[in-house]
């Protein structure tokens, strides 16, 4: 489950004599995070959609010929 309340990324930068390491908290706003599961479900809707129409129907594109 995704914690919508407080998303964010650890970045680890690290110098090049690997002897000292800065980590960054990115903060992801909310809105992203809402927006991109609802896209990710959307593109599983029309994928099931699809292939429903190709089993339904033999086409990939019903009607389009």
């Amino acid at each position: 489950m995704i914690n919508y309340e407080n998303p964010k990324t650890n970045l680890i930068y690290r110098t090049k004599n690997m002897t000292e390491t800065i980590t960054k908290t990115k903060t992801i706003e909310k809105e992203k995070v809402v927006a991109e599961t609802l896209n990710g479900r959307f593109a599983m809707i029309g994928l099931i959609a699809a292939i429903g129409a190709y089993l339904t129907t033999g086409q990939i594109i019903p009607g389009f010929v």
